[in-house]
């Protein structure tokens, strides 16, 4: 009879921890990956940048530069039959060089313009820029992490090369999660049109990430809760954390990388970027900047982001 009391007490037990799992898995999904205000990133000290650099996000004259350059908007139907949205800046003087720019998360194609108007008013190149799955213009109700939004590009592209012409030569260059979309993308099989990659601060993988901040911000260990979380998410977003994975990507790529982090990044530690560089197939150079947070290199650092840019594509474009 006390066997029995005690069997029933742990079955108990551990059916209310599973439901609190359960429950939690969702509560976790809903705050990261569904599509919508994300409160609880507000005054995240990892977060914190520079008054510089804030000064140049939220004020810079490059806000205005968009918003008086003359976009085409391309559209795109994903393989998942999303509306996606993309933006198209012919350069000024005919070229074959276009910068396909890529943005972090809870951003926008528009965003991107801070390095944009660096391509295209100093280089001379054509600029693209889209809005990410779940952002923006586009559909989508949640947030991609690069894993479907590799597919994206992939396609973005083609229809890129379609327009501008066979001769096209393209840079992909993406910041944060934008930064692991492209390194995601250069896993797939791509045109010869793609010469390089510039990644600035990605994650090794989504798994990665998560557990490092579940930990981090909530002070909770990623097993089980994370696993669970990664379920709900293949369930209802189509991707689970682990298959994910920036790393299993980099070790397929065939395109020159350059990786950019900042050495005081504590929202996305620059440890993945040495990690991901350690383990790329292709041909990749690795730059870190002293004191700077996440994706705030190009701001406090410019004038040492901009030689190792030049450097580098001067290295690998024809």
């Amino acid at each position: 009879m006390k066997r029995k009391k005690v069997l029933k007490i742990v079955i108990t037990i551990i059916t209310v921890l599973l439901i609190i799992d359960i429950i939690a898995g969702f509560y976790f999904y809903n705050l990261a990956i569904s599509r919508g205000q994300k409160d609880f990133l507000q005054g995240n000290q990892d977060l914190e940048v520079s008054a510089e650099a804030m000064t140049a996000f939220t004020e810079g004259g490059w806000r205005k530069w968009v918003r008086e350059q003359d976009f085409e908007e391309l559209e795109m139907n994903s393989f998942d039959d999303l509306t996606l949205k993309g933006y198209l800046l012919e350069a000024k003087e005919p070229t074959n060089k276009l910068v396909i720019m890529a943005h972090g998360y809870l951003g926008s194609g528009s965003q991107m313009g801070l390095y944009g108007q660096y391509y295209y008013e100093e280089l001379g190149y054509s600029f693209f820029t889209a809005d990410a799955r779940g952002h923006g213009n586009s559909e989508g109700d949640y947030y991609g992490f690069g894993w479907h939004d590799r597919l994206d590009y992939v396609k973005w592209i083609d229809l890129l090369i379609e327009k501008l012409g066979e001769d096209t030569e393209i840079v992909l260059h993406g910041l944060s999660m934008g930064a692991a979309t492209v390194l995601m993308t250069s896993g797939e099989e791509l045109p010869d049109n793609v010469k390089v990659v510039i990644a600035d601060s990605p994650f090794t993988s989504v798994q990665d990430l998560f557990s490092y901040q579940i930990t981090r911000m909530f002070k909770l260990p990623s097993f089980p809760v994370l696993d669970t979380t990664s379920l709900v998410s293949k369930a209802k977003a189509g991707y689970s954390f682990t298959e994910a994975s920036t790393l299993e990507q980099v070790k397929k790529a065939e395109r020159p990388i350059l990786y950019i982090h900042g050495n005081a990044d504590t929202f996305v530690p620059t440890e993945m970027t040495h990690e991901l560089y350690e383990n790329t197939k292709s041909e990749a150079e690795m730059v870190t900047f002293d004191n700077a947070n996440h994706g705030e290199a190009f701001v406090i650092h410019e004038e040492k982001y901009i030689k190792v840019l030049n450097e580098f594509l001067n290295k690998y474009m024809d």
